[in-house]
């Protein structure tokens, strides 16, 4: 960890507090849990029939999760649309990885969709694990397998067993942005070599991070081309092998329509925003490991 997010969580704490004690004059919302977990505290509230997940404050930069109270199926975000268009990329996996629970919004989902599919999920924060079975209709299983563990510890762990995936969704954020050991080259390169023949990884990051032009040439170094959906967030689709043409992804696209409807996603609109990523300038730095510390800034 480094001193500033520390900093930052400890103010995020009396700021969480604060809202905890105000919360009755506040109608609008209902705080329905706080903790504080070893990484960042965690509110739990519901807001205009939305269940969310929050990392430091309910007035932070963000929510890790929401869930639609009266329709827990139908996705709140896009971020979480567009991963589940992999499908359009890798149609039938049969083993998957996901880095960062949440709620468990996508690994439930990618479970009922895939019935025969096997998913490992990995979280590093105990304390999230608990309230996505709690507060989110996450429930664990003999398919799908938590490991409480750093996500790039297990993919070197599963790299050196010999596992392999067919689809890798990294969708791992701390209070400030994604853990800078899973963006540089090096990471990717073990994500790859975890990856089946014609695996997908699916990214989600964001359209605002001052480390934009530099994610975009290191997942270039480490795949080739991508392709890259774009709202608010930006979900990298990469694959080790190439990539299907726009003829597989309609195909693909046939098959997965009438499935995904419940869940929100349309997969017109979803394949609509596939694109290649925006051009950089040559001397870009690459994202490498011992050089990338600091936490980037958003835009």
């Amino acid at each position: 960890m480094l001193d500033h997010k520390v900093l930052s969580r400890l103010g995020g704490i009396l700021l969480a507090w604060g809202l905890l004690a105000a919360a009755p004059a506040q109608a609008q919302h209902t705080i329905l849990h706080t903790e504080q977990s070893p990484f960042s505290p965690i509110i739990v509230y519901e807001l205009a029939g939305e269940r969310c997940m929050a990392f430091g404050t309910f007035l932070g930069a963000g929510r890790q999760t929401c869930q639609d109270v009266k329709a827990p199926r139908r996705m709140v975000f896009d971020y979480t649309r567009m991963m589940m268009s992999a499908l359009l990329t890798q149609p039938q996996p049969e083993r998957i990885l996901v880095i960062g629970l949440g709620g468990g919004t996508l690994p439930r989902a990618y479970a009922e969709l895939l019935p025969k599919a096997r998913i490992d999920v990995v979280e590093i924060d105990p304390a999230v694990v608990k309230i996505a079975r709690t507060f989110f209709h996450f429930q664990p299983s003999d398919r799908v397998r938590v490991h409480e563990a750093d996500g790039r510890q297990f993919v070197q762990d599963a790299v050196r067993a010999g596992t392999r995936y067919d689809l890798v969704l990294l969708d791992a954020f701390d209070v400030d942005y994604i853990p800078s050991h899973l963006t540089t080259r090096e990471f990717l390169a073990e994500v790859k070599t975890l990856l089946a023949p014609g695996g997908v990884l699916a990214a989600n990051t964001f359209t605002g991070s001052t480390l934009f032009e530099r994610e975009s040439a290191t997942y270039a170094e480490v795949f080739g081309p991508t392709y890259n959906l774009r709202s608010g967030n930006r979900v990298i689709l990469a694959a080790n092998g190439p990539l299907p043409d726009a003829a597989a992804l309609q195909r693909n696209l046939q098959t997965w329509k009438p499935r995904l409807t419940p869940y929100g996603v349309d997969l017109e609109r979803e394949l609509g925003r596939y694109g290649p990523p925006p051009d950089w300038p040559r001397d870009t730095a690459l994202l490498r490991d011992g050089v990338d510390t600091k936490t980037p800034s958003l835009q």
